[in-house]
């Protein structure tokens, strides 16, 4: 299948992303099949006859891929839906619990999905840098912080890509994140953990996304840093992996397989 015969839906196409998302698929040259949003009848802007629909599996009956980036409590039906029609799926959504990470999982049976917590090709190589350097630098000579900034209306902290960047640090290092995880310190916490990968949230004004992991040691300091200057970056990698997954056996991919990076 061509990108000119590619059906796109999009989940949430009134949103932010969702508008963006809109122009990145005619861009790229494929089919906007429609989308899904609380109102329907009240989006904006749409090409003329492509539908909106209140219900991911109606969207999934007329798509070759869907691109979600709605939230965490729409993951369980949407991935039931997706699946049902064998609808590929760009998931963009994070914070998931275990059972909607199970859900994902399960449809992964069935469909190709590509999940991450950034679509953008500039993170995803700074998360494969971290855990290179995770790898590479010993727990007890470097300590680790990641750093991350958001607009003022961001309702979750640390943010999806600050925690992917530790978890890339943490598989490097051969540990889970969530026994080495510090976040939100104040007060007398006492000296830092050996090992620890520790975490701070900052947010104002409407920064799209800045973030910092640092290596420090006694004698020197290794600084990876990613600034976010338009949303539209996300779209446009959410686009290049639609592109990429539809027509893949099933299975659960990352923005590295999109961006053809060798298994570390």
């Amino acid at each position: 299948m061509t990108e000119k015969s590619l059906r796109v839906g999009i989940a949430g196409i009134s949103g932010r992303v969702g508008q963006l998302l809109v122009e990145e698929v005619q861009v790229a040259g494929a089919i906007l099949a429609g989308g899904t949003a609380r109102k329907p009848g009240g989006v904006v802007g749409l090409p003329e006859n492509v539908p909106v629909f209140s219900d991911m599996a109606s969207l999934a009956a007329i798509s070759d891929v869907v691109i979600d980036f709605t939230h965490a409590e729409t993951v369980v039906p949407h991935a039931q839906a997706l699946a049902q029609h064998g609808t590929a799926w760009v998931l963009g959504t994070t914070g998931l619990s275990a059972e909607q990470s199970a859900a994902v999982y399960k449809a992964a049976q069935t469909i190709a999905i590509v999940h991450a917590a950034n679509f953008s090709p500039g993170v995803t190589l700074v998360q494969r840098l971290a855990q290179m350097m995770g790898r590479a630098l010993p727990a007890e000579s470097y300590d680790v912080e990641v750093l991350e900034m958001h607009h003022r209306q961001k309702v979750d902290a640390p943010s999806g890509t600050a925690l992917a960047i530790g978890e890339a640090v943490a598989q490097g290092r051969g540990v889970a994140l969530v026994d080495v995880k510090e976040s939100g310190r104040d007060g007398h916490t006492g000296p830092r953990k050996t090992g620890a990968i520790g975490f701070a949230a900052l947010r104002g004004g409407q920064i799209v996304g800045e973030h910092d992991v640092l290596f420090t040691s006694a004698d020197e300091q290794i600084t990876l840093s990613h600034r976010a200057f338009d949303r539209r970056i996300f779209a446009t990698g959410a686009v290049r992996a639609a592109l990429w997954v539809e027509g893949h056996a099933p299975g659960y991919f990352g923005m590295e397989d999109v961006l053809g990076l060798p298994p570390l």
